[in-house]
């Protein structure tokens, strides 16, 4: 089964792939403006995310396939590759086993090396939505806020509830195989992959998914990579700095 996608303007291929339990919709601004620049984007949603598959199995492997399998589906190549945090990660296996498939790469804060599980408070958070007895999206975040204090991070959390049927609500995403596989959102890259062609690595200046630290394993995993900061902007640098975010997107890409 193919990925579920949204596919805004007509041009050069332009893929993007959203972070944990996000969705490509959480993109649809940003992509509008691409588009006026004759991109064709595809705002994909990765497994268990969104409206694609839901499967009891997840890692970046699989992750990878799926997107090879929607490039082969759609006719695509010679595509620019955008991946944020855990599509982030997608994006760099992606690019380092099939890089006849695209022309660039960008990486939106987060880095190749290992990260430690740190969504357990979340995934406890969306495990209590009982919608049994949850109706509105207000009661479903009240219940969220015991676990998840900042409202932007909750209302990002809130845009995976959906109407299951008239009256009952549900959650897009796969819970339960994401909280399973949590630990796999954080595995670092291969140390053998690699990405020779042209890459943009975007961090938030108050973020702290790219370090000083990072930058070297950045390059020797990325040589041609190019690391801009984003200003104002923490993990979430596309929607708490958009201008700066299209205006780095498109030098790099023109």
């Amino acid at each position: 089964m193919t990925l579920h996608s949204n596919i805004i303007g007509e041009g050069k291929p332009f893929i993007i792939l959203h972070g944990f339990l996000g969705m490509g919709d959480n993109w649809k601004t940003l992509a509008k403006h691409f588009s006026e620049s004759n991109f064709e984007v595809h705002l994909v949603d990765q497994r268990n995310h969104g409206r694609s598959l839901h499967s009891d199995d997840f890692d970046y492997e699989l992750l990878a396939e799926d997107l090879k399998t929607y490039c082969q589906t759609n006719n695509l190549e010679d595509i620019i590759l955008l991946g944020h945090s855990m599509g982030g990660k997608t994006a760099m296996l992606f690019a380092s086993k099939y890089p006849e498939l695209l022309s660039k790469l960008i990486v939106a804060d987060i880095s190749p090396r290992y990260y430690p599980i740190h969504h357990d408070a979340i995934l406890d958070g969306l495990s209590q939505l009982d919608f049994t007895t949850i109706k509105t999206r207000g009661e479903a975040d009240q219940v969220l806020r015991y676990y998840v204090s900042d409202t932007g991070t909750r209302m990002f959390l809130l845009k995976n509830l959906y109407w299951v049927k008239k009256g009952q609500l549900g959650l897009r995403i796969n819970l339960q195989s994401l909280k399973k596989h949590v630990s796999e959102v954080g595995e670092a890259l291969p140390i053998h992959a690699t990405f020779n062609k042209d890459t943009l690595f975007l961090r938030g200046d108050r973020s702290e998914y790219i370090a000083e630290a990072d930058e070297a394993i950045i390059h020797r995993h990325f040589p041609n990579a190019k690391i801009t900061t984003i200003s104002n902007a923490g993990h979430w640098l596309h929607a708490e700095n958009p201008k700066d975010f299209y205006t780095a997107v498109m030098n790099f890409v023109s």
